[in-house]
């Protein structure tokens, strides 16, 4: 057993618009604390074969996924959000105060993989 101090914390892996910060890492799981400023959007990115379980501890967290990024999540302070493997999905913070999560994740390979968008499809779609 061990404890992970705020300052025992490391950078985990990067995606644009938001910051990781690594509380455990095992060939099986992943812990964390994720930040997103006031405004701020994140890559387009999947967890590969992890599963992902969010606690939304400080502000205003939203998740866009789906075909083309059309279906929308908004969830708030002590709200859990489940993300399925290999889900493409891009998160934001439409709030005025910086959004806070805890993220576990459980599975195997890289629990990051940045990508270019989210799956074709949605409205308008041929």
């Amino acid at each position: 057993m061990r404890l992970i101090g705020p300052d025992d914390r490391r950078e985990g892996p990067a995606t644009s618009g938001m910051r990781r910060q690594e509380a455990v890492a095992t060939g099986r799981m992943w812990a964390g604390l994720v930040r997103t400023a006031p405004g701020a959007v994140s890559g387009w990115h999947h967890h590969g074969e992890h599963e992902s379980v969010i606690c939304v501890l400080t502000g205003a967290f939203r998740m866009e996924f789906g075909p083309g990024g059309n279906q929308v999540l908004q969830a708030g302070p002590g709200d859990f959000l489940f993300v399925e493997p290999g889900a493409v999905h891009r998160e934001s913070n439409p709030g005025a105060d910086e959004c806070t999560a805890v993220v576990v994740r459980s599975g195997s390979g890289d629990a990051v993989l940045n990508v270019d968008g989210p799956p074709p499809g949605g409205r308008g779609a041929a």
